[in-house]
């Protein structure tokens, strides 16, 4: 069995330098990594209070009205079929509004932070 060992560059280390921990406190505490972080929050804390509210909102009506949740719409779908379908359907709708925001509103924040960080070591 052969082992493969990294190879040797004379002790140089040739990657891009690495920031230090004080600069990654700096801009931990920097005005503008705080702005990320508040519409980070302003976003996600909201839409998970919602779906969880949503989710409770499916579990109790199962366990607590099942006479309104065995009401067949149509066929035999009922109620919570439609109900339990749009439970997948708000995940996906959650993760794509997400992914917008986060491209619009994130990404360029959190990629000026990066570029400056990267461009002062």
């Amino acid at each position: 069995m052969a082992t493969h060992a990294p190879p040797s560059n004379g002790g140089t280390d040739n990657g891009p330098a690495q920031p230090t921990t004080e600069e990654f406190v700096e801009v931990q505490e920097s005005a503008e990594f705080g702005e990320l972080r508040r519409t980070y929050r302003s976003f996600a804390f909201p839409l998970t209070v919602a779906f969880i509210a949503w989710y409770l909102l499916y579990v109790l009506l199962s366990n607590y009205a099942g006479g309104f949740m065995g009401t067949k719409l149509f066929g035999n779908i009922n109620v919570a079929f439609v109900f339990g379908l749009a439970q997948f359907a708000t995940t996906f709708l959650i993760a794509w509004f997400y992914s917008r925001f986060a491209a619009a509103k994130l990404d360029p924040k959190g990629e000026a932070i990066k570029s400056r960080m990267e461009a002062d070591v």
